[in-house]
């Protein structure tokens, strides 16, 4: 594999993680107002919360192995 096609992987990954960031904060902001619209129980904008939250850590362990293959790939 070339240098070429691992920069290319690394931004398809960079993307990918730019979308379900920005994603999981516009369902989640949606969940939030639809959820208390609705007058549903708090236990369900606990679950939200927790969605978001694992879609947030999903994108920060993606990050940390983008950054690690960038440095590799320098050198």
């Amino acid at each position: 594999m070339g240098g070429g096609a691992t920069e290319q992987e690394l931004a398809r990954k960079g993307r990918m993680v730019a979308l379900v960031i920005a994603g999981s904060m516009v369902l989640w902001m949606a969940a939030q107002f639809i959820g208390k619209a609705a007058g549903l129980p708090g236990r369900y904008a606990l679950l939200f919360d927790f969605a978001a939250i694992a879609a947030l850590v999903w994108a920060l362990v993606n990050i940390f192995q983008i950054w690690r293959a960038r440095r590799a790939t320098q050198g």
